[in-house]
């Protein structure tokens, strides 16, 4: 990535690791290309940070997906897609034999099938060599109760990932559990719990610093792994 000054598309930017991690790599000089459905929260989430450009909308919306593409083109192309945002589903979460199938499908259609849409808009725009970043949970590879239907979502966006991997060689395709934050969707995943011990989102962005700066293959990470390798 050296020789210019690298792009990246960080989706579900307004909050969390998305906010994080585009403040990490605005600060670092990267120019950086942000989407959430709220505009407002999105604006003042990266408001003073430069080479920031906010596209907001729904990521599974196709006319959104374009103009994402729009905005990536008007800078020269992507080294970086980090396919961050994400749908939960219902809070508290349901057992599959009662989850709403319409609101499964609604899950699906963000965690899935956006990310998959987003890959294809983009594809002409992302470099050789660039990386793409799929945020996962460890519901997408262990079966826990009240978890399906996320999970499943994860698990499809896991094999996504694999899948895009083998067909795209000249791209980097890392599929990361960051592990429990303290966001938002974790506060609504458990429902008037106290949540203040996970640890904050911006204590993973060196984690994806090292598969976004390094030379590491496409595969499958966990961000407890990768963390010390920053001290190292």
């Amino acid at each position: 990535m050296s020789g210019h000054q690298p792009t990246a598309l960080i989706t579900g930017a307004s909050r969390g690791l998305g906010r994080a991690l585009t403040a990490d790599l605005a600060g670092d000089g990267w120019r950086v290309v942000v989407d959430a459905r709220h505009g407002d929260e999105l604006a003042a989430a990266v408001a003073g940070l430069p080479g920031v450009v906010t596209v907001p909308g729904d990521v599974a919306d196709p006319v959104h997906r374009t103009a994402l593409a729009e905005a990536a083109d008007d800078l020269g192309g992507l080294d970086l897609l980090v396919l961050n945002a994400s749908l939960l589903g219902p809070s508290p979460q349901p057992e599959l034999a009662d989850y709403p199938l319409d609101v499964l499908e609604q899950v699906l259609r963000v965690n899935v099938v956006a990310p998959l849409g987003l890959v294809q808009t983009l594809r002409p725009l992302l470099r050789p060599g660039a990386r793409i970043v799929a945020v996962t949970s460890d519901a997408g590879t262990e079966a826990m109760a009240g978890w399906g239907g996320y999970g499943m979502s994860k698990a499809a966006l896991e094999h996504l990932g694999a899948v895009l991997a083998v067909e795209n060689p000249q791209w980097r395709v890392h599929v990361v559990d960051p592990g429990d934050m303290r966001t938002v969707m974790h506060q609504e995943a458990f429902p008037g719990e106290d949540i203040s011990d996970r640890p904050e989102p911006e204590t993973v962005v060196p984690a994806l610093r090292v598969l976004v700066d390094g030379d590491h293959p496409s595969g499958r990470y966990r961000a407890a792994d990768l963390t010390p390798a920053v001290a190292s």
